[in-house]
């Protein structure tokens, strides 16, 4: 089951199981929460909701799934729910109601042993404040959550020093956090959440707090290491571009509810309402859109001879090759061809950008 750019669920051919599935999710806060759900007052704004019950809600009736080695980015302004939620996902927040399903456990139903487990050895968390221990050394910070589970020294400082060594802090092992930039600091923090081999990295808003530049390096560092080691990521940010860089889909939550879940192109093209609208209308949509969206038919006679493309393309990297042609670009998925694009299709989409 997924759920389309417009916020529907529909079934899909699919078969692997989610690496994370959660349904119905609800978090109210205030007196008798439960009570609230199943009655007209769960359909209240949030404002009036509180108004009448003083009750708040953080998470409102939230399904999704999230494939294993997805990066899966969950958007919204402040007070959306997205930091309620990533909690929710291993129970640091009790949820109201709700299930949540991790690699076919489930989370709601666990015994607080089991959520040990989960939280030591399945899923890591990274944070926007590092958390880190002043007076340890990185390698030692790095090493921490294997000394909590009781791995031996030798084991746990061979194991840091190759995750020192695979987010770029060689050399700074033996450094004091106060002694780090702020990007390097979340390096190590970055750092200590693989060094258990997680299956699963949540991260919420890791990089706000850092100045543009290292944010940038630290975005590219996430893309690197999700290339390499293929990890399942839930990201939290309140930042679109952040979102488009990183995300193979986002969600986008208002008042604790889901918007819209998308690729990062069907949420630019096609975008549920006028709320995320706004949200993508500064985009550059040639930096996002794939030739999916400005491909067309070919004209009776139209050469075929012109360059093959995949059909994921992005608009701005075809643009070279739509000009260098004689012929349109084919717009391809594998030996299919879908369609067709040329010069003048991809102008309209640059020229749009522009009058916007």
């Amino acid at each position: 089951m997924t759920i389309t750019s417009e916020g529907q669920e529909t079934s899909t051919a699919e078969s692997a199981e989610p690496a994370l599935s959660v349904r119905n999710l609800w978090k109210i806060f205030g007196p008798r929460a439960d009570k609230v759900i199943g009655t007209p007052d769960a359909e209240l704004s949030r404002a009036d909701l509180k108004t009448k019950t003083g009750n708040v809600v953080g998470v409102k009736d939230v399904s999704f799934d999230v494939a294993p080695g997805e990066v899966f980015v969950v958007m919204g302004l402040s007070g959306s729910g997205k930091s309620t939620l990533v909690r929710l996902l291993t129970r640091l927040i009790e949820p109201t109601a709700g299930t949540i399903c991790l690699n076919g456990m489930d989370v709601t139903s666990a015994s607080e042993k089991q959520l040990r487990d989960v939280r030591r050895k399945q899923v890591s968390m990274v944070f926007q404040h590092f958390g880190l221990l002043p007076h340890r050394q990185v390698i030692d910070n790095v090493a921490y959550g294997l000394e909590v589970r009781g791995v031996p020294k030798k084991e746990r400082r061979e194991k840091a020093a190759e995750i020192v060594d695979l987010v770029g802090l060689t050399g700074y092992e033996k450094s004091y956090p106060d002694q780090l930039s702020g990007g390097m600091q979340q390096r190590v923090g970055l750092a200590r959440a693989l060094a258990g081999d997680p299956e699963m990295l949540l991260f919420d808003e890791p990089f706000s707090a850092l100045d543009p530049l290292i944010r940038r390096d630290m975005q590219n560092e996430v893309i690197r290491l999700h290339s390499e080691l293929g990890k399942t990521m839930v990201f939290i940010t309140h930042d679109l571009s952040e979102a488009l860089k990183l995300g193979d889909r986002i969600m986008i939550l208002r008042d604790g509810a889901i918007v819209q879940i998308g690729t990062p192109d069907e949420v630019v093209a096609r975008p549920a309402d006028d709320y995320v609208k706004d949200f993508v209308s500064e985009v550059p949509k040639s930096h996002v859109l794939t030739l999916k969206w400005v491909m067309r038919d070919p004209r009776p006679g139209e050469s075929l001879e012109g360059p093959a493309l995949p059909v994921t393309t992005i608009v701005r990297q075809a643009a070279r090759a739509a000009i260098a042609s004689d012929h349109p670009i084919r717009v391809m998925d594998g030996d299919k061809l879908l369609g067709v694009v040329d010069e003048d299709d991809i102008m309209r989409v640059v020229v749009a950008e522009v009058e916007s």
